[in-house]
């Protein structure tokens, strides 16, 4: 009998995770505190101006957190699943606001390889191969990495600075 190594932990790939309900974008937001930022829901109640941590817990158990309470949560958490979750039940398109700066071959690159997979995943999805709400996730991904484009390139002209140290 051989031994099982154990297994590298998997980190997820947070560019492509989307939340479907309320309660699933609070508890992507605090896997994000503390995959990424190694902060636990102490931590990110503490950062919040919480009393207790309760409070937080039950918010996440409701799915009804204050929409006052969504910035300093997302902030506190370091990511906006919340916001785009909101953004994605109100059938906008929710992209992350562009400086202008000038993109590198790596994220055309990266671009190009969303659009191919949005691509054959529509065709796989009009052969009946793949699921409705997989292919409108990639389509959105596709549409989002393009109109960032479109407006990095439009603010290229005139940049704006980096005033904080997590803009890049």
């Amino acid at each position: 009998m051989s031994a099982r190594l154990p297994t590298a932990r998997r980190t997820r790939n947070w560019k492509r995770v989307r939340a479907s309900n309320l309660r699933e974008a609070i508890e992507l937001c605090l896997a994000y505190a503390l995959e990424k930022h190694n902060r636990g829901v102490d931590r990110v109640a503490d950062l919040m101006g919480l009393a207790s941590k309760f409070t937080l817990y039950k918010w996440l158990e409701s799915a009804r957190l204050p929409a006052i309470m969504i910035p300093p949560f997302e902030h506190a958490c370091g990511t906006h699943f919340v916001t785009e979750y909101l953004g994605h039940t109100a059938h906008k398109l929710v992209i992350d606001m562009p400086l202008g700066k000038a993109a590198s071959e790596m994220d055309i690159a990266e671009l190009q390889a969303v659009f191919s997979e949005a691509t054959t995943l529509l065709i796989r999805h009009y052969q009946g191969q793949t699921d409705a709400d997989e292919t409108v996730a990639a389509l959105t991904r596709a549409m989002g990495g393009l109109a960032w484009q479109r407006a990095n390139v439009a603010k290229s002209v005139a940049p704006e600075l980096a005033l904080f140290g997590d803009e890049e």
